[in-house]
């Protein structure tokens, strides 16, 4: 017999050599017939993994973990690859790995996908679906796997396999005539799947690479109910109306210029909205004991050097020649933070120094990734870097905690926290990561804060934790951050005079709230459907006249607003009232201001507000109130 602990805390005692999917029967049919993989001792394994000896299980369905609609996601990709052999039985394949969001499938094939084919590809798989094909796993010698791909003409899979360790059994997938290379883990049939959806196809390079072959790639979704991808397909439609990159042009927030792919351009309006965020950014940070600083673009290459980038970042980097001098164009805000701090000798009495940057940085980023704001080529990170003592670690943690709960709650965020631990390229010793991980655990723990672990995912100079926020879309989005670093200062050489007249060696905490605040703006202005809050609104008020008569009142309204700082603009246009309205209403201004002869002769104004619709005529005095109140309060 062995024992098994689960997740709960329960120990089961079984027999030892039975298998996951015995294991969650024996704990529940209802279990096993939801359940698609399971962690073993912290690793995804198949529902058919053989348990020999006492481990910690975590049985996963499609509803309880990423890793458990991964595995359901897999597996139809699997099905997916199958009906493409059917269809187009000279394509040849690549990879088709689960991602966040479903998953997707390298095909090498003559011409691209119609939506024909993939209509036709959509019913092939429910077909497979119905069948009901046993998924089943075996393992071959590396020569012996090379050779099986050599006689399906596979070379992708080939060229896969011959990167792999030589001494390494490679595994395999089989449904009914369809083989496939695969690690897993897979569901235990193909009639586990219940609803599909083909959602789109592109063009992308082997392996990323853009000197390689253009594949086809198709994008698809599975769920284990029809409801929920009716849900998922309702949303996948509002994303569409909510896109930025749609409502930033007809907003008129930013653009994008073929003059510079990944850089983006903010216009009047897009820097009005910016400024409020930068300017609420800086209050809340000076509210919380820190001081701003600002560090230059570029710095020569022997600093990127002694902070590690080069060596670990150097890829994603622009590099410059000045008098004939070697130099980076940064891609974090760090080393400058660095140099800033070691300007002049630190007492322990002036610890913590907290030092927030809003610091432009630029990396690279593939042509094929750029999306938006979402992903650009440069960028502003709300940066801060605390240098503290060791003692003082836990307390600097648990405070920045407090501050990204007070910032994403004003925009109605809620999060989850993932904690990120070393990974393999790190620096450092063994008992530095130790103390690093325990410290970000022991925090979160006393908060009461549930968190995923992340093994091996954690940055090159320390753990890390990050937090998701979730968008009205339920779609989730990593922003903030905070890496606990003992790696920098040595490198460094940061030091502070203690308590004892010594030297010390500083802890370094590296922490974002909004992550980017260009990503950041994207991510609102979809959550928001460019419908921004009042207090964040690039314009608050428009006034609009009825006719001519009115113009010298309502300039008098505006003057009076711009006054009291209310962002306002004024449509005196020869148009008629109705269709100035629908325009202000298609330029989502909380509030419009209407005035005609009878609003100028009692000193009035007509309300009409996006949110509550039209209040009607109120004294002008009354409505200043109203929406100076709405603004200092942050109203949601």
């Amino acid at each position: 017999m062995i024992k098994i602990s689960l997740k709960d805390g329960a120990i089961k005692e079984v027999e030892k050599g039975i298998s996951i999917l015995e294991l969650a029967k024996q704990i529940s049919e209802g279990l096993a017939r939801v359940a698609t993989a399971a962690e073993v001792n912290g690793e995804v394994k198949d529902l058919r993994y053989i348990l020999e000896e006492d481990s910690n299980v975590n049985i996963l369905t499609f509803e309880n973990d990423l890793n458990g609609k991964k595995a359901y996601w897999h597996t139809t990709s699997h099905i997916m690859a199958q009906a493409v052999k059917r269809l187009f039985p000279e394509v040849k394949l690549a990879i088709g790995p689960a991602i966040d969001e479903g998953f997707y499938y390298d095909f090498d094939v003559e011409k691209p996908f119609t939506d024909e084919d993939k209509k036709n590809i959509e019913i092939e798989m429910k077909k497979i679906i119905k069948e009901d094909l046993p998924i089943e796993r075996f393992t071959l010698p590396r020569k012996e796997a090379i050779e099986l791909m050599k006689q399906k003409n596979e070379e992708y899979k080939v060229e896969l396999i011959e990167d792999l360790p030589e001494n390494e059994e490679i595994s395999f997938y089989k449904q009914g005539e369809f083989t496939d290379l695969c690690a897993g883990p897979h569901l235990m049939s193909t009639g586990k799947i219940k609803s599909i959806k083909i959602l789109s196809s592109s063009g992308a390079y082997w392996r990323g690479n853009e000197s390689n072959k253009m594949l086809q790639r198709i994008y698809a979704i599975s769920f284990p109910k029809a409801s929920m991808l009716d849900e998922y397909i309702n949303l996948l439609e509002e994303a569409k109306k909510r896109d930025h990159k749609k409502l930033g042009k007809e907003l008129e927030l930013f653009m994008i210029s073929p003059e510079g792919p990944g850089f983006p351009f903010f216009l009047p309006k897009g820097m009005e909205l910016r400024n409020v965020l930068e300017d609420y950014w800086r209050k809340i940070h000076k509210k919380n004991g820190y001081v701003e600083i600002k560090t230059p673009v570029i710095l020569n290459e022997e600093l990127w050097h002694r902070s590690g980038h080069w060596e670990h970042y150097k890829e994603n980097m622009y590099t410059t020649k000045i008098d004939d001098v070697d130099y980076g164009i940064k891609p974090m805000n760090c080393p400058g933070g660095m140099i800033v701090y070691k300007n002049k000798m630190h007492s322990y009495k002036e610890l913590p120094i907290r030092a927030g940057e809003l610091g432009l940085v630029h990396r690279h980023e593939k042509s094929g990734q750029l999306n938006g704001l979402f992903r650009v080529r440069c960028f502003t990170q709300d940066d801060a870097h605390i240098f503290c003592t060791p003692e003082q670690i836990e307390e600097e943690i648990e405070g920045v905690i407090k501050l990204v709960d007070e910032v994403y709650s004003l925009f109605g965020f809620e999060y989850s926290i993932e904690l990120s631990t070393r990974p393999e390229d790190s620096m450092g010793s063994d008992e530095l990561w130790e103390l690093a991980e325990g410290a970000l655990k022991r925090v979160l723990n006393k908060l009461g804060r549930e968190y995923e672990l992340n093994e091996g995912d954690g940055a090159f100079y320390g753990p890390k934790i990050d937090f998701h926020i979730k968008d009205c879309l339920k779609r989730e989005w990593q922003c903030g951050t905070i890496q606990l670093d003992f790696q920098m200062p040595e490198r460094f050489d940061l030091n502070y005079i203690g308590e004892d007249g010594e030297k010390h060696r500083p802890v370094m905490l590296h922490r974002v709230i909004f992550g980017s605040i260009e990503r950041f703006i994207g991510i609102i202005t979809e959550h928001f459907a460019g419908a921004f809050p009042t207090w964040l609104a690039p314009v608050q008020v428009k006034v609009l006249t009825i006719t001519d008569e009115q113009i010298d009142y309502a300039t008098k309204v505006k003057e009076e607003l711009e006054k009291r700082e209310i962002r306002v603009e004024l449509d005196s246009r020869n148009e008629k009232i109705g269709y100035k309205i629908r325009e202000a209403q298609l330029e989502k201004v909380p509030y419009m201001l209407i005035i005609g002869q009878k609003e100028k002769e009692e000193n009035t104004v007509g309300v009409r507000s996006r949110k509550d619709g039209d209040i009607g005529a109120i004294k002008f005095e009354q409505f200043i109130e109203k929406v100076e109140k709405e603004i200092k309060n942050r109203e949601k």
